[in-house]
């Protein structure tokens, strides 16, 4: 396949680029892949889809504040890895700036460039932690167009964030609040979702594309449940990258480590029942799974439609049901 066959216009005005008002708002697209058909509702109707015996399984990653500035606003850092307190492997701009032995402020810590990687990142050792609380910045989406403020602090994490780790928030979680999660069935993977996810499929050919690795946690418990469930519910293509992983090592079982895994059509999903997913960028890695998984002509169709109904589009924008 090419990658040309996942692009589509959408309008800008419907790039979402501030959460709804509250929680729990959005709309929802309802896919089904049996019958073929598309309705409207809203993410409120979520227990009108699924039963008892369904299992939500939700990425419980947290998204750290990994975007940086020099105190004289010269450099930006985008912290990949956090080594220790003090060493962080970064990507940074203007490279020109940061050569080896070139050094950064930021607040009181002063960091020096030890080595340039071969990918071009930068290995950057601090005299001191920095100050993450004051001087730290989630790294919102290029498409929102505007820097990261006090409110993203709360709405571009889930409420049942636990482990540190994330550049990006997996944003199908965004639209649950306590008391709608205590509803369901429900336990939890860990992905930390990298920088990896705002990258551009840059090759002509969908097979020719080098997939970014992410690390994960699959835990027995979660295990445990799957294997009872009726039917397993991912919430977001994070979820359904490790259990979709996991699920082709010979079996189902607790592990942790890296994935690569690469999900486009043709394929056939051996762990994930239903998908509940935002709506992706064009030529994203992130279209071409949920196109796997609904078929492309049916998701070509939704999306058609979402534009046509003025749904809201991305990380802060409404969701998808695909049963």
């Amino acid at each position: 396949m090419r990658t040309s066959d996942f692009e589509y216009e959408l309008p800008a005005e419907l790039i979402a680029d501030r959460p709804p008002d509250e929680r729990g708002q959005s709309r929802m697209m309802i896919v089904n892949r049996s019958q073929g058909t598309i309705e409207h509702r809203s993410f409120a109707d979520l227990p009108d889809y699924l039963g008892d015996e369904d299992l939500l399984v939700l990425n419980d990653t947290r998204v750290v504040p990994a975007r940086y500035f020099s105190n004289d606003g010269k450099i930006e850092l985008l912290r990949l890895e956090k080594l220790s307190a003090t060493k962080w492997i970064c990507m940074v701009k203007p490279g020109k700036r940061m050569k080896m032995g070139r050094r950064i402020e930021i607040g009181e810590s002063t960091g020096v460039v030890e080595e340039v990687l071969e990918s071009g990142d930068r290995l950057i050792q601090f005299d001191k932690e920095v100050d993450e609380v004051n001087f730290g910045h989630l790294a919102l989406p290029h498409y929102m167009g505007r820097d990261d403020d006090q409110m993203d602090r709360e709405r571009y994490q889930t409420v049942y964030n636990r482990y540190e780790g994330a550049i990006a928030a997996p944003t199908a979680g965004l639209h649950f609040t306590p008391e709608i999660l205590q509803g369901f069935a429900h336990t939890f993977v860990t992905l930390h979702v990298g920088v990896g996810t705002f990258q551009p499929v840059r090759v002509d050919e969908v097979e020719d594309h080098v997939m970014h690795s992410e690390n994960f946690v699959l835990g027995a418990e979660a295990v445990e449940q799957i294997a009872k469930a009726q039917r397993v519910v991912a919430v977001g293509t994070t979820v359904a990258r490790v259990l979709e992983h996991c699920g082709r090592q010979g079996g189902l079982m607790a592990m942790q480590g890296e994935t690569d895994i690469f999900i486009y059509p043709p394929c056939k999903f051996s762990v994930v029942d239903v998908m509940l997913t935002n709506f992706h960028l064009p030529g994203s890695t992130l279209l071409m799974m949920v196109s796997a998984f609904a078929g492309k002509e049916l998701m070509d169709e939704a999306y058609a439609r979402a534009i046509e109904e003025r749904y809201r589009f991305y990380s802060y924008g409404d969701c998808m049901l695909i049963l």
